[in-house]
């Protein structure tokens, strides 16, 4: 394979030396002219010389192994080679290896859903013809841009060209006073962040995840997320960052499962939300349902049960690590209190904690909220409301556009949630809604909202729509913010 490799990178260099000797050749015509007979006489009988014999198969994995730069290059001097080094499969693999994309498919969805950035066009029945060789040159040439995902617990950040998020931080409605004003908070937040990654807000564009707040249809809530938008551009432009992309929550997780129509389920830290997105679009005139319970939730009733079990831990930390190691969703919870359901894990500096039922009578709080003494209706109950008011809305377009239902935040990782929901649904749903619901775990863990912002981040157009600079901002302080 080595001598094949050379023989290939040989083949490169010997056309790229003739074409230049022949190209700048002036002192003798008939040397030139004898040398680009030669050349063309060499082409004309074999453009690839030994390695003609080889299957395509065994071609593609030689290029593979020549890397993106000396695929291109071949692809220029080499004619019989130059169908094959456009084969999109081939620039698909330089993606996932050599700019750190999860998928083939992201890119893709990416590439075809969202390059002409926000509002998103309507589905028109097929997609554009793609070439993955001239998506990977113009993504090469994006500059890296700044991703913060401001989540209810605790705010992820990092390059849009990192393969996961580089840090972890309180969120920006834990900086500073609750009594400060927002400005303040988020100015302290974001040199915060910036200091951490050691990087000056100047240099590249930000892309902000806001958590989903002020969740009704009313003229009150939208002045309340207005002011939000202004004051998260304006602590931005502030610090002289050149481009803001503000885009909330629950939509970069839809754009993560690579979606951009569906009902985002969002568990967050104190509440949980169910989101109707349409075309990248949050429906409120549809109905955002939220449920007063979440993470934080969950592990004060984990903590109760392990201090009636004479469990002694430190700190609420070992509780939530426990919750996240050893808890799982039962999918029939009174079959499950009749198993033997023993688990242990060690935490770092306590020891080893062994739990039994506790492990899924702790998440059944989300089904079964009672249980916590919270009134509320169960997660079920809300999406199934969600999913009815989708339906009787009857909008424009696909009709099935809602039965997505897609998983997010920390406590949404917990094994067997997506299997009870969809269970769950089945039972409170008639047919003619169900059939066809497909419930989705949150595809990046608990950093799925922080990867829908790397999939906008690494278009092979962004900035491009997505982004409001300083300029525009100033001028037109009332943009539409994408949440």
């Amino acid at each position: 394979m080595s001598m094949l490799l050379r023989k290939a990178w040989d083949m490169v260099l010997w056309r790229s030396d003739t074409s230049t000797s022949a190209s700048s050749s002036s002192s003798s015509s008939t040397t030139a002219t004898t040398t680009a007979t030669r050349f063309s006489l060499e082409v004309a009988h074999s453009d690839m010389g030994e390695l003609e014999q080889l299957p395509s198969d065994i071609l593609m994995q030689i290029l593979k192994l020549l890397g993106p730069k000396a695929v291109a290059k071949l692809s220029v001097v080499c004619k019989s080679l130059r169908s094959i080094a456009s084969d999109n499969r081939l620039w698909i693999y330089f993606l996932q290896t050599h700019q750190a994309e999860p998928s083939g498919d992201s890119v893709f969805f990416a590439e075809t859903t969202l390059s002409s950035g926000y509002p998103l066009p309507a589905y028109v029945g097929h997609w554009p013809q793609l070439s993955f060789k001239h998506i990977y040159g113009q993504r090469a040439q994006v500059p890296g841009s700044i991703i913060i995902d401001g989540g209810s617990g605790y705010c992820k950040f990092g390059w849009s060209k990192y393969e996961c998020p580089s840090g972890r931080s309180a969120t920006f409605l834990e900086f500073g006073n609750i009594e400060s004003p927002m400005y303040t908070r988020l100015r302290h937040f974001f040199a915060t962040i910036y200091n951490r990654m050691q990087v000056k807000p100047n240099k590249q564009p930000v892309i902000v995840s806001v958590p989903i707040c002020h969740y009704e249809d009313t003229q009150s809530a939208k002045a309340s997320r207005q002011q939000l938008k202004e004051a998260i551009y304006a602590s931005l432009f502030d610090m002289n960052v050149p481009a803001v992309c503000a885009v909330n929550q629950a939509t970069l997780a839809l754009y993560a499962a690579k979606r951009t129509s569906g009902i985002v389920v969002n568990i967050g830290f104190q509440v949980t939300s169910i989101v109707p997105i349409l075309n990248g679009k949050v429906m409120r005139k549809v109905g955002v349902e939220v449920v007063g319970l979440g993470a934080l939730k969950l592990t004060g009733f984990l903590r109760e049960k392990m201090q009636l079990n004479n469990l002694t831990f430190q700190s609420l930390y070992t509780v939530r690590t426990l919750k996240e190691k050893l808890c799982y969703v039962a999918l029939d919870y009174e079959a499950e209190l009749s198993k033997d359901t023993n688990a242990s894990y060690e935490a770092a500096g306590e020891g080893w904690f062994t739990l039994s039922k506790e492990r899924f009578q702790t998440p059944e709080v989300l089904f079964k909220p009672h249980f916590a003494g919270v009134q509320a209706m169960g997660l079920h109950q809300a999406i199934a409301l969600c999913v009815e008011h989708c339906h009787f809305a009857d909008l424009p377009g696909d009709n099935d556009w809602y039965k997505t239902i897609v998983l997010s935040g920390g406590t949404a990782c917990l094994p067997g949630l997506a299997e009870r929901v969809e269970k769950e649904l089945h039972t409170l749903l008639p047919p003619y809604m169900f059939n066809g619901i497909r419930v989705i775990p949150p595809p990046y863990g608990a950093d799925t909202p922080w990867f829908g912002a790397k999939i906008i981040g690494n278009l092979s157009t962004f900035p491009g729509h997505w982004c409001v600079t300083k300029k525009q901002f100033r001028q037109k302080p009332r943009l539409s913010l994408i949440w």
